[in-house]
């Protein structure tokens, strides 16, 4: 991994930061090499800071920079009415409190077979720090999952350090996951690939680097389009300077073998990769190419800085791409500092991120997260444009419930389809009545809650829907290979259209970080998962 070197000062500017739930070691990095291979004394802080990913993580821990995951205290729960709840993280290896059994996922369902298989790709740490992956897959439509083991993904490309993808290809017949991996370059994308969701067999590096961070992917699945079958990932790469952090690119493959030189988005300004994504299956395109979208965020610098939501979008197969500022600068949710990134308390490191889909007729949609009013930490905002992405409509709140310092929603995902069906789903603490502090403080209770629209975005059903069947205890994170400040940085939600699904109702696919799981007294992270009924 290239790092550069930096003077004594950046070191004094740069610790201090550090503060609340990410908790400083007493001294500074130590002339040390870690177990990845990086030396301490030349390791950059700041760069380090700012990427979200497993091994950048362990650096800082193993440099004495930050230390690893902490202890506190369980919840409690009642049942509200909601979709079926499956575990997905449900393996053996999950056996101790100090396990992250589950967290921060991609799900992708067949086309092939009405969606009766399913796979979802998720970050997950038995104690060991030799494997950040984990890997669940359902032959029944959601109804149950079997997480593979060992790891699939922990062998073929050396050292796994997660950031999930998985995808459908419907023009191959197969699915398509990976996590970034030192087999490819040291901090690069490797591949691998299933026609049954089940067994796995090593694939291609998609792009072989040194430092790249928090990809994401997506597959032009409608046969009517000029790509048919053509995968893209995006994501940021840390081995070029954009204002001290990693330029965003993209690349892209028609077989999944061999992938197309990264096309640089930015140079100067340090542009986040949020989440890619395109055109859907039955969006009928019938000339052209499907219109691919990269949501991007330009953070202002981290910590309580203002946001600005981007979107690029391409329409010639990823060959060129245009830049769209969505909306204005915002106030990000959350009111923990975690060094470079905020976060909601206790332990969600969150910048404010969501995720875009496409739906029918050249509309695109966009969800997000930000500060609410009267002191709530964080509402669910949504945009929408209904020409290919070029102009983008005002903000509305997704969440129904009025603002107040306790109730607080962040870290939303949403999927669209053909049909003109959306869902959008988040956490949500909007039951609290007191301060979430740490784990085990009743007011960090939480659930997962949406909202849907049957018009393409244009307006929303008068309600939210509660997704999880009970309220969920905030999980702790005391795994000392990974850093305190996580329970995930994003959940990837995806749906399949009626037509796909082969009954009256097409379906949205939402996993996410579960508390639920206790071992030893201690509620541990873990992955669960929903097939929510489309409107």
């Amino acid at each position: 991994m290239k790092m550069k070197h930096r003077s004594s000062m950046l070191w004094r500017l740069a610790l201090p930061i550090i503060v609340a739930a990410c908790v400083l070691q007493p001294t500074s990095a130590s002339a040390q090499m870690t177990s990845v291979g990086v030396d301490c004394s030349k390791i950059n802080v700041a760069s380090l800071m700012t990427q979200d990913n497993m091994r950048a993580g362990r650096i800082l821990l193993e440099c004495g920079i930050i230390q690893g995951g902490q202890r506190s205290a369980g919840g409690v729960d009642h049942t509200p009415k909601a979709p079926p709840n499956v575990r997905v993280s449900n393996g053996s290896d999950c056996n101790a409190s100090t396990d992250v059994c589950g967290s921060e996922s991609m799900v992708a369902a067949s086309t092939a077979d009405k969606g009766q298989t399913i796979v979802v790709n998720f970050n997950a740490e038995y104690g060991t720090g030799a494997n950040y992956s984990g890997t669940s897959y359902s032959t029944n439509g959601g109804a149950s999952f079997t997480e593979i083991q060992p790891a699939p993904f922990s062998s073929g490309h050396d050292t796994n350090f997660g950031d999930p993808l998985v995808v459908f290809n419907s023009k191959s017949g197969m699915f398509f996951a990976g996590d970034l991996v030192t087999g490819c370059g040291g901090q690069g994308i490797g591949l691998w690939t299933s026609t049954d969701g089940k067994t796995w067999t090593t694939a291609a590096c998609a792009h072989n680097g040194g430092a790249d961070d928090r990809p994401s992917m997506w597959s032009d699945n409608e046969p009517t389009s000029g790509t048919y079958g053509r995968m893209y990932i995006s994501y940021n790469d840390y081995d070029t300077d954009c204002d001290g952090s990693g330029c965003l690119f993209v690349t892209y493959s028609d077989d999944g073998t061999t992938w197309s030189t990264p096309f640089q988005l930015n140079t100067t300004t340090f542009y986040r990769n949020v989440q890619i994504t395109g055109s859907p299956r039955g969006a009928q395109i019938n000339s052209g190419d499907a219109t691919v979208f990269i949501a991007s965020m330009d953070e202002g610098g981290g910590g309580t800085a203002t946001r600005q939501n981007l979107m690029y979008y391409s329409t010639d197969g990823g060959t060129s791409w245009t830049q769209v500022l969505i909306g204005s600068r915002f106030n990000p949710p959350g009111n923990v500092n975690c060094g470079y990134f905020e976060a909601v308390a206790p332990i969600w490191r969150h910048m404010g991120w969501g995720e875009p889909a496409v739906g029918p007729d050249g509309v695109v949609h966009y969800d997000y997260a930000g500060a609410g009013t009267n002191g709530d930490l964080g509402d669910i905002f949504y945009v929408r444009s209904t020409d290919n992405g070029t102009t983008w409509s005002k903000p509305i709140k997704l969440n129904t419930d009025s603002d107040n310092q306790f109730r607080t929603q962040w870290m939303p995902s949403l999927s669209a389809t053909s049909d003109g069906n959306v869902t959008a789903s988040w956490y949500d603490r909007r039951k609290a009545t007191s301060t979430c502090t740490s784990a085990g403080d009743p007011g960090c209770n939480y659930e997962r809650v949406g909202r849907q629209s049957k018009t393409n975005g244009a307006s929303w059903a008068t309600s939210e829907i509660t997704i999880s069947t009970k309220v969920i205890a905030q999980p702790l994170q005391n795994d000392g290979f990974v850093q305190p400040c996580y329970a995930g940085d994003y959940d990837y939600d995806t749906a399949l259209n009626t037509a796909d699904v082969g009954n009256k109702h097409g379906a949205a696919y939402i996993s996410w970080t579960d508390g639920r799981a206790s071992i030893g007294g201690v509620h541990v992270e873990s992955e669960d998962f929903a097939k929510v009924p489309e409107p």
